[in-house]
This record gives C-alpha cells, structure tokens and sequence, in this order.
C-alpha cells in the first residue's frame, strides 16, 4: 500500500512541453489511492487538455479565477490551497518558478501557491541554458528558502535537441521522491519491532 493512499494532492502545471507527462503523474497518483485536483496555468492547456486532466483525476479542473467569461462564480483559491495535503507543481518552468520566488500573483495556479499552507514540491522543466541561468539560480534558492522542496532535474535530451540538465523528472521519480518524502515521516520509520506471544493455561 502506498504512504500516498488518501493524500489529497493539487497538481499544478505550467506551460511547458513536459505538461503531456502530467497526465501520467494523475494516473500514478490515482493508482496510489490519492485524490488528485488539478490547477493549470492558461499556458499549460496548450500542451494538455483539461479535459483529458478532469477525466483522468475524476475532478474539475481549474485554471482560472471564474469557471467562465460570463460567470459571476468564482473558483476559491483559498479553499483549494487549504484543501491540499501537499503540492506539487509540475512541470514547473522558469517562468513560473520566477513569480513564486518573487510573489508575482498573476494566475490562478500562483494565487494559490501563495495560499497554500500544505508541503510544497516543484519539478522544474526548462532547457539547459535557462536551468543553469543566474536568475534560475536565484529562484531555486529562493524557494528553498521558503521550505519548498525541488524534486531535482534529470539529465538527458531536451526539447530543443540538446543534451543536458533541465529535463523534467519521470512521473515514476516524482512518485518515487514523494513516496520517501512521507515514508520518513513515518513515526515507525526505521524502528525495530518485537512481537511476543504467550499462551493462556486454564487451571
């Protein structure tokens, strides 16, 4: 059984190619027994529908502040920050990594960043020459300092057809890296147990 079962996650994603793996993030998380909402920047329906997101996670999901032009509902940020047992936002790009290190609320997804009061993860996903950027640097450091946890970066082809840092790590190490995460939270972690049984003699 998964430490995720019953977590409820908000999965952020922002607009960058590696948003397609997001969808088998959902499905990775379902199968653990998590409960999964999704919230996406306008950028990131380019690269993944919500529909396939909605359908996959079993819920609605969000990616702005009113669910239509002409709907006077408003989606509550708030609520769905506070509704969160952790978040995680992947794929995280550089320029979204830039307005939550520097408090830039201009988007759904980043209202409720800023809202959040659960653990937060960030898996970035940028080509090699933005991920070794200074100002990249600064965000990651940044974030850290804020208690935010990097879910670190793999090495290998990129979108743009260089080789290097940047790549957005496998659902699978996402899930893996979660998964430790809370194991070693555990009360339990790493104890050693001994159980004995004794037998009742009736005189």
């Amino acid at each position: 059984m998964s430490v995720l079962k019953d977590k409820k996650v908000l999965l952020g994603i922002s607009g960058g190619i590696a948003a397609y793996k997001s969808a088998f993030l959902v499905r990775l998380f379902i199968k653990a027994g998590a409960q999964v909402k999704v919230v996406m920047t306008p950028a990131a329906k380019e690269f993944v529908t919500p529909l396939t997101l909605s359908t996959l996670s079993k819920n609605e999901v969000f990616s702005s502040f009113t669910q239509d032009e002409e709907d006077e509902l408003w989606n509550n940020h708030v609520e769905l920050g506070l509704w969160a047992d952790f978040l995680i936002i992947a794929p995280a790009t550089a320029n979204t990594l830039s307005k939550m290190a520097t408090g830039n609320s201009d988007n759904f997804l980043l209202a409720t960043y800023l809202s959040a009061k659960c653990p937060v993860f960030f898996a970035p996903a940028m080509d090699l020459d933005m991920f070794k950027h200074p100002s990249t640097k600064k965000s990651f450091k940044n974030l850290e300092s804020y208690g935010n946890l990097m879910i670190p970066a793999a090495t290998g082809e990129l979108a743009s057809g260089l080789q290097g840092e940047g790549r957005m790590a496998e659902p699978e190490e996402i899930l893996n890296f979660l998964e430790d995460y809370f194991t070693k939270n555990l009360p339990l972690k790493n104890k050693r147990i001994l159980i004995t049984a004794a037998q009742l003699t009736k005189l």
